[in-house]
């Protein structure tokens, strides 16, 4: 059996869950989330934890046990305590700032790029002097979040050279050697 989708997943104080035709809802302080469920895969609130469980094990089924108990936990997780991810921007002259809900980014580009971020995602972006650039993104959603940032990451990715471009604060870069120095 699945060792990810048999752990139970504890509900913390103030998260609520409802089932309804294969459509799991969470509600918590932070928001709410829904995620249809495979009809085969069975979502049930047991002791104030919810508990996965499959039909048979079926390969299929084995698959989708496992990532429907790790999309449920994810919600959880999320409206209860939020997700973060924090970029950092990386090269000369490279900015960020935020109107509203609206990512505007210098990139060396010969034009500004503005970039429209949803309504669930809020954004914050730093420049301290001798630091570079960066952009923190929070939401109650784990996937749109990890589709944001990669989507931001995408429009200037590090080159392997001298690293400049977006990057993810902590992400370690693979670098690769310049030209030989020396000529005969």
């Amino acid at each position: 059996m699945s060792r990810i989708g048999k752990a139970p997943i504890e509900l913390p104080k103030g998260v609520e869950v409802t089932v309804v035709n294969g459509l799991v809802t969470v509600k918590g302080p932070k928001g709410t989330l829904t995620q249809k469920v495979d009809l085969d895969i069975t979502v049930a609130l047991e002791n104030g934890n919810v508990v996965v469980t499959r039909p048979t094990d079926q390969k299929r089924h084995r698959s989708l046990h496992g990532l429907y108990r790790s999309l449920v936990a994810n919600m959880v997780k999320g409206v209860s305590e939020g997700f973060k991810t924090e970029q950092e921007l990386v090269g000369v002259g490279y900015r960020a700032s935020t109107k509203g809900q609206m990512l505007e980014l210098s990139l060396g580009y010969s034009h500004n790029i503005s970039f429209e971020l949803p309504a669930e995602i809020k954004v914050v972006t730093t420049a301290d002097k001798g630091q570079n650039p960066k952009i923190m993104l929070e939401s109650a959603d784990k996937q749109l979040i990890g589709l944001v940032a990669a989507k931001i990451r995408s429009l200037r990715k590090p080159e392997p050279y001298k690293g400049k471009g977006i990057k993810f604060v902590g992400e370690q870069l693979r670098r690769k050697a310049g030209k030989s120095a020396s000529k005969k």
